[in-house]
């Protein structure tokens, strides 16, 4: 890729937008925060925060026509990366105070509540990253991250390729009571759990490590 690589962090009201501008901007990129649809298509990358209630965020982002955004650039193998309710949003559904939600259906599986004694899980912990992570290159198996969240995938349901056509997900785990889903990394999609932007040097390391997928 020739010249700064163009970002947009999209804006549908919910997130920490800024903390996350600041975070990627600090990789020599442009970005811009912005609802856009145009602009949101066109950039080389797109971000897409999220935090509170999947139902909530659901709603904002359908309010501008957020789920096709991500849609479309997956279509065209164009790269989204998903922080904390954004990344849950990618899922088939969340479920909430017996409220079901539906989500993006990115991939098949339901947002839950952790099953854990104390609730939110806030603070920093490691994850399990499998072999030939790109967004964890260079990290190694004690790094922590920061978390913030009471709900969290906890059963991955995606099916293998039975023609094999496909490379399968690169799913990343942490623990918190249980086991639940801390990373996706599948073709121009990929997702945290956690907050990279408030992750310190960890977060920086795996922000560049996306960003260096799109040159």
């Amino acid at each position: 890729m020739s010249g700064r690589a163009s970002i947009v962090v999209l804006d549908y009201g919910s997130g920490n937008l800024r903390s996350a501008e600041r975070a990627v901007a600090r990789h020599g990129v442009d970005v811009t925060v912005t609802a856009d649809w145009d602009a949101a298509l066109a950039a080389d990358g797109l971000v897409v925060p999220g935090v509170g209630a999947f139902a909530a965020c659901m709603a904002g982002l359908r309010a501008i026509r957020g789920e096709q955004i991500i849609g479309r650039r997956l279509a065209g193998g164009r790269p989204v990366l998903g922080i904390c309710v954004g990344m849950q949003i990618l899922f088939g559904k969340g479920v909430e105070h017996g409220a079901t939600t539906e989500g993006c259906a990115e991939w098949p599986g339901t947002v839950e509540r952790l099953d854990a004694p104390v609730l939110p899980h806030m603070g920093w912990n490691t994850v399990d990253a499998p072999a030939g992570s790109r967004l964890f290159a260079g990290l190694g198996a004690d790094t922590r991250f920061y978390f913030v969240h009471s709900y969290a995938v906890r059963r991955w349901e995606l099916a293998p390729d039975p023609l094999g056509n496909l490379a399968p997900p690169l799913v990343t785990w942490a623990e918190h009571g249980d086991r639940f889903v801390a990373a996706v990394e599948n073709g121009a999609l990929c997702a945290t759990q956690f907050h990279p932007e408030k992750s310190g040097d960890a977060g920086a390391q795996l922000l560049e490590n996306w960003l260096a997928t799109l040159r």
